[in-house]
């Protein structure tokens, strides 16, 4: 089990898949959103989580005061997983949010005309090939709004995104075997301080 951290929903309890998923920490979470709530990024946004697991990061971003969610997983049992914590969050907002559950995978998902959002989560299983991973953002970029972040999580030891154009890359961050990489429309100013590489 993991939890909303902070907001309207905060200590709500969410299910995690039993296997094939890997949860965001809770340090890495606290971090994350932090650093989102001093860009002033989540209220009223437009928020995506795709490979969402648990969705913990999308259900996060709404309690905090992101307008909607959705909720991309392609994984049957993950995704039945995502319903129920969407469900579970959404009782405890009300209807200050919408959030949406999509059973797909993140190419068919994108594939369709999306957005625009502001704020987007990537969170692949680690063993996801690069190419892949580009390929996910490569069909984002048309998605985005003009002045959106694209995070994206992997492991600590993956080699950084290749990013497509449309997209900037920002700063970076490494929590022990996790890794953050920040982006955004190569149109927009950076929403965030200057690129930098850490390692805690």
């Amino acid at each position: 089990m993991t939890r909303i951290i902070a907001g309207r929903a905060g200590s709500i309890t969410l299910e995690v898949p039993d296997a094939g998923t890997r949860p965001t920490s809770d340090r890495v979470r606290e971090s994350l959103f932090g650093a989102l709530e001093s860009a002033d990024a989540l209220r009223g946004a437009a928020v995506l989580d795709l490979f969402a697991g648990s969705g913990a990061l999308g259900l996060e971003a709404v309690s905090r005061g992101a307008a909607s969610a959705d909720l991309v997983e392609k994984a049957p049992r993950a995704a039945s997983v995502v319903q129920r914590n969407a469900s579970r969050v959404a009782k405890s907002l009300g209807r200050d949010a919408a959030i949406l559950v999509h059973r797909t995978t993140v190419a068919a998902f994108l594939s369709a005309p999306r957005g625009p959002f502001d704020v987007v989560f990537l969170d692949p299983p680690y063993d996801l090939a690069d190419d892949d991973l580009s390929h996910a953002l490569e069909l984002l970029v048309p998605a985005l709004s003009a002045d959106a972040l694209v995070i994206v999580e992997r492991a600590g030891r993956s080699p950084e995104p290749v990013w497509p154009d449309g997209l900037v890359a920002g700063r970076s961050k490494r929590y022990g075997d996790t890794a953050l990489w920040w982006a955004s429309p190569a149109t927009a100013e950076m929403a965030q301080p200057p690129r930098e590489s850490q390692s805690r």
